[in-house]
């Protein structure tokens, strides 16, 4: 089961790959400084997963505005999301769950990633977005079972409005 609204949110240690080298980000580290946005996204350089976060990375502004930082998690090693930020313009924090810690503890992992497809890769992420407000708790939580369906992004900003 995922992580619900009222949920505390399950806190994390994970690697980002920045022009320094790698880096580690903790989420309670983050708490209480801004509002998060928590995407996960099953795998980088695929066409869905680029295209959402290449929309997120022209629309910053209107989560900045917000008091929201926005933060991607993908079961991809550090240095492919890098990679893929770079290749794409990507723009948003993108963090390594490269053992699917993370995405079994929020629930969003699968059992097995697209098996109709003979594609059998147990743990990765389902796309799923999860608002955490300044003091942990999760306020909003979709977990898209089809790889292509995206979040509902107006409602995630309705939720940070109402923060």
């Amino acid at each position: 089961m995922s992580i619900q609204v009222g949920d505390k949110a399950p806190d994390f240690t994970l690697v980002t790959k920045t022009a320094d080298g790698p880096e580690t980000v903790t989420l309670s580290e983050l708490v209480g400084s801004s509002n998060l946005v928590l995407l996960f996204v099953p795998m980088a350089f695929t066409g869905v997963c680029t295209d959402e976060f290449c929309d997120i990375t022209k629309g910053i502004s209107v989560y900045e505005d917000l008091d929201a930082k926005v933060i991607g998690i993908s079961g991809d090693n550090p240095f492919a999301q890098e990679a893929w930020a770079q290749k794409e313009g990507i723009g948003i924090t993108l963090l390594s769950d490269y053992e699917h810690d993370v995405a079994k503890a929020y629930g969003v992992a699968y059992d097995a990633f697209l098996p109709e497809a003979n594609l059998i890769m147990g743990g990765v992420a389902k796309r799923s977005a999860f608002v955490v407000d300044k003091s942990g708790v999760v306020k909003y939580a979709e977990v898209q079972d089809h790889p292509k369906d995206l979040p509902d992004f107006d409602a995630i900003q309705a939720c940070l409005k109402s923060l």
